[in-house]
């Protein structure tokens, strides 16, 4: 891909426009997408009730980067899930009270350290040592009940990441340490990745796409905040008893794939990730606090019935803004300054990884 350099520069809130169409499509923009960000950045992995028992782990995705995450004596450690052999992975789903990692291809197995213990049939071949093996490591964060990790040693420091979001939560009274796990959801959607986070960041287009969660939130008083790296979208709440209640929903956005949609009682981890072909999955779980009955039961079904109904709303939004990126007939538009700050805010941290890593590349 080549980048006219004016496509990259840093552009102001006011006269911003959004990232040209050719950021969406084609390989050369998922070998950039790759190497410029999800190389280099910090990502949700789990919530940490999910591996919570020494020797519990899941596996997880950081673009086209498989990782295995595991709790340990030492506490959380996580590495690239592709066994030094021939590519075999540890793990394909989540497991508990692991005592090893043994790749399902031909059965080398790793201490939970990452060092190699055993090597099938390899006890006489020349010039090998097992201790000169190991499964190349990440990083690994805890933090208000959630796990991340970062493949890069030069990932920014993990406290800018955060920064303010405890503090945002004590406010508000919720607890996501407190929640665990509903139920896992995927999608998987005909547009490149940037085009669902795009979506997201918005409350514009909720009137337009979205009349049932229009009624909920009330658009006049939405309000979007930035740090660093990442942005909170806030809304007043009003719903039934039997749905959410009344209160606040709160939208963070953690660069540059992670979402926690967090309403009373409630959370809601999205994890977007790209897929071959300019295809996107999103990754959905939902957290609760503990259920006391069959009211908060009937919650939780509806708040899935809900979420799915949503969900539904911008699938078919994202196809549609999809093709009309790959059409050929748009460029770049200008922003509103007032309800897309946010989606401004996602494309200027692109468009600096881009700068820095390579967006002007042939």
């Amino acid at each position: 891909m080549r980048a006219d350099a004016a496509d990259l520069a840093p552009q102001p809130l006011a006269t911003a426009t959004a990232l040209p169409a050719r950021f969406y499509t084609g390989e050369a923009t998922a070998d950039l997408d790759q190497r410029a960000v999800f190389d280099r950045h910090w990502q949700y992995i789990c919530h940490a009730s999910q591996i919570g028992d020494e020797g519990d782990y899941t596996v997880a995705a950081m673009g086209r980067l498989p990782v295995i995450v595991i709790r340990t004596a030492d506490g959380l450690r996580g590495y690239h899930n592709v066994c030094r052999h021939r590519a075999g992975p540890m793990a394909h789903c989540p497991g508990k009270g692991a005592k090893q990692l043994r790749c399902k291809y031909h059965g080398w197995t790793y201490n939970l350290d990452g060092s190699l213990r055993t090597a099938t049939e390899m006890k006489d071949v020349a010039d090998f040592d097992i201790a000169d093996v190991r499964l190349p490591e990440v990083h690994v964060r805890e933090f208000e009940g959630l796990v991340f990790a970062a493949a890069s040693n030069d990932a920014p420091p993990f406290e800018e990441y955060v920064e303010g979001i405890a503090e945002r939560l004590a406010v508000s009274g919720h607890r996501l340490v407190d929640l665990r796990f509903h139920q896992h959801l995927h999608y998987d959607i005909d547009c490149n990745w940037k085009t669902y986070v795009d979506n997201y960041l918005e409350g514009y287009h909720v009137p337009h796409v979205h009349p049932e969660l229009n009624k909920l939130l009330d658009y006049r008083s939405y309000v979007t905040e930035t740090k660093r790296w990442h942005s909170m979208q806030f809304s007043p709440l009003e719903s039934g008893d039997d749905l959410y209640g009344s209160g606040e929903a709160l939208y963070y956005f953690m660069y540059p794939n992670t979402m926690l949609n967090i309403l009373p009682g409630r959370l809601q981890t999205n994890r977007v990730l790209p897929l071959p072909g300019n295809r996107c999955r999103v990754e959905f779980d939902f957290f609760y606090v503990e259920s006391k009955g069959e009211s908060d039961d009937i919650r939780r079904q509806r708040d899935l019935e809900f979420s799915d109904v949503v969900q539904d709303e911008d699938i078919r939004i994202c196809i549609d803004v999809q093709k009309g990126l790959d059409s050929g007939s748009y460029h770049a538009g200008r922003l509103n300054p007032l309800r897309e700050n946010a989606l401004h805010h996602f494309q200027e941290l692109l468009r600096a990884d881009y700068r820095a890593h390579g967006g002007s590349a042939g």
